[in-house]
């Protein structure tokens, strides 16, 4: 760190360029956090976590035995240790015994995007609640037509309220909070679906994952999907950077022969035009044909593309990069695979994963520069490089199968909820001057860890 400082103060290196490589280096470094705690009241498996997108200080979860909590993990409750564990109690904490409560366990617990003031939860009693952080109360309640695997909210949107679920239904539904009511019903996959994730790039586009193995892709202007995603079609690697594939196309254009001159390069042959009535009907079939052509291309229509798989099992997890161009997805199969999302071919990366649980989705999270991706992996969580799929670090912690993991970009944590029923805080490293700076505010003292015998 003390390198880029240097390099920062000389004018060798950028402030962006600075502040990114310092995220990386501290994403990268994570370790079990020996300095924060999160005391857990749910009495079964976390499923969902979530820390808001406004500030990064609430963090949102939901449990089995159908309880959720909020926590302040940027101000403490309680200190243990002498001091030197931060304890975070749950500010917020609600039960089956609430007379709003979910009665069955709760699969999904997501903030509104733009307000802390609200949350959404989703649960295998058929119901989708909206909740006022406030009063604890709910103020708005869907009922689905199954168990309710995953909800999703658009951060980009400023047009729309929508609350994409999936449920063990064939159908997407998309709530809309604006109304009460539902305002889409998404229909082309052939079994329930687990994951649903909407476009970093788009608030009308939605992508959805389900038990038929599909992953399918949805603008909500327009009626059917407009594209599915097939494993065997591939293409190696990351796409080149637009300015450099701008500069092939012209340069591709603009090749000609010694003997030829631009123009006539240009310039195609023109067909002189008969005012026959036979060519003019011959020209209206041709561009019937080409209608016709073209509306049987569509995914939605075509039986060859419309069948196509993303996996060879359910898909149980999806998450898009920051920067929008690229998807992420986990299956049954035990395979993690790289999409692009402009052209919809798999990158063909291997990663190097040998088990991923089965019976219930999961949750991906993604670094903020989009370098390192954390797959819950039974037991386990493992960090993987994007492009090269290499393990970066595999972080081992809980006792029981690990389900979901939320990574909080404005400190770069990391936290984990799994059927131990606790919830870890994974974090870098933390300096020693750090604790005596934080001891010495509170009591004026130094940390007893701190002291040796030879001290006056």
């Amino acid at each position: 760190m003390w390198k880029e400082i240097g390099d920062r103060q000389s004018g060798k290196l950028r402030p962006n360029s600075f502040i990114s490589r310092i995220r990386s280096n501290r994403a990268s470094s994570l370790q079990l956090s020996n300095h924060k705690e999160i005391v857990s009241p749910h009495r079964g498996a976390i499923n969902s976590l979530q820390v808001d997108l406004t500030e990064g200080r609430y963090l949102l979860s939901g449990a089995s035995d159908a309880s959720l909590s909020v926590y302040d993990i940027q101000h403490t409750t309680d200190y243990e240790g002498g001091g030197l564990i931060a304890k975070h109690k749950p500010i917020l904490h609600v039960d089956k015994q609430h007379q709003n409560g979910h009665k069955y366990a709760i699969s999904t617990a997501i903030w509104y995007p733009i307000d802390t003031g609200l949350f959404i939860t989703g649960s295998f009693d058929h119901h989708i609640n909206v909740w006022d952080t406030n009063t604890s109360q709910v103020v708005m309640d869907f009922k689905m037509p199954g168990k309710v695997y995953r909800t999703a909210m658009s951060s980009l949107a400023t047009s729309h309220m929508l609350i994409a679920a999936a449920t063990e239904d064939v159908q997407v539904r998309l709530c809309d909070m604006a109304s009460g009511a539902f305002s889409h019903t998404l229909s082309g996959h052939r079994d329930g679906v687990m994951a649903v994730e909407w476009s970093a790039c788009s608030e009308w586009v939605l992508m959805t994952g389900g038990c038929d193995g599909a992953i399918r892709f949805w603008d909500i202007r327009r009626a059917g999907c407009f594209s599915v995603l097939d494993q065997s079609h591939s293409q190696l690697g990351r796409r080149p950077p637009l300015l450099e594939r701008s500069t092939t196309k012209v340069t591709t254009s603009r090749s000609f022969s010694p003997g030829q001159t631009s123009s006539s390069k240009t310039r195609p042959p023109q067909k002189k035009a008969t005012s026959s009535s036979g060519s003019k009907h011959s020209g209206g079939s041709r561009i019937l044909r080409q209608g016709k052509q073209k509306q049987r291309l569509h995914p939605g229509l075509l039986s060859s593309q419309d069948r196509a798989t993303a996996h060879y099992g359910a898909v149980m997890g999806l998450k898009a990069t920051e920067d929008g161009m690229y998807l992420l997805s986990a299956g049954s199969d035990s395979r993690l695979r790289l999409w692009d999302i402009e052209s919809g071919c798999n990158t063909l990366v291997h990663f190097e994963i040998t088990r991923l649980q089965t019976t219930k989705p999961i949750q991906l999270a993604v670094t903020q520069d989009s370098a390192l991706v954390f797959v819950p992996c039974m037991t386990s969580l493992k960090a993987f490089d994007l492009w090269s799929g290499k393990t970066s670090m595999t972080l081992q912690g809980h006792y029981e199968h690990v389900n979901c993991c939320c990574y909080n970009a404005y400190d770069q944590e990391l936290f984990t909820g799994g059927n131990d029923r606790q919830i870890l805080i994974w974090s870098p490293p933390k300096l020693i001057s750090q604790d005596v700076d934080e001891w010495d505010g509170r009591t004026g003292k130094p940390p007893a860890l701190d002291e040796d015998n030879w001290s006056d």
